[in-house]
Order: structure tokens, then sequence, then C-alpha cells
């Protein structure tokens, strides 16, 4: 199981919006959209996890992928512990 990271998304984009794009991959087992606690609004980045043979083809298709005129930064997310 890997967990992406999914950036520049446009504001609009919703969860399923994320599944939907990633389930052309592989099984999606989650995807979020990350929320600002306080506007309610969409930070613009997300998360979606998924086998790991199909994480790292989805990474390579859909990185500088265009999403609602905006090109997404796709890859492997990264533990908090190595930011």
């Amino acid at each position: 199981m890997k967990k992406i990271y999914v950036g520049n998304l446009p504001f609009t984009a919703t969860d399923a919006d994320l599944s939907q794009l990633f389930a052309k991959h592989g099984e999606v087992r989650s995807a979020s959209v990350v929320m600002d606690r306080e506007s309610g609004r969409s930070r613009g980045f997300g998360f979606v996890e998924m086998d790991a043979a199909n994480a790292s083809s989805a990474i390579a298709a859909l990185d500088g992928c265009d999403l609602g005129g905006r090109s997404l930064r796709v890859n492997e997310a990264e533990s908090k512990a190595r930011r």
C-alpha cells in the first residue's frame, strides 16, 4: 500500500474527483482532498492510497497531468518525520 501526494489541485476538486482520476490506474483504497479547518475550502492538495504497483504507474502517468486547468504534482507522499 502506498500513499500518494497530489498537489496543485483545483480548489473545486473533490474526493470523488481524485478517486475517479486514479481509478484508471488501479483500485483506489482511499482518496481525500485536504480541507481548511476554518474556511471549509480545499487547501489545493490531497492524498490517494493504492497498491504499490498501481501507485507507481499512476504517479508516472498523472504527474504533470492537467486537471481543471492546473498541472498536477503527483509523487509518493513523505512521512511527517521525513519532511
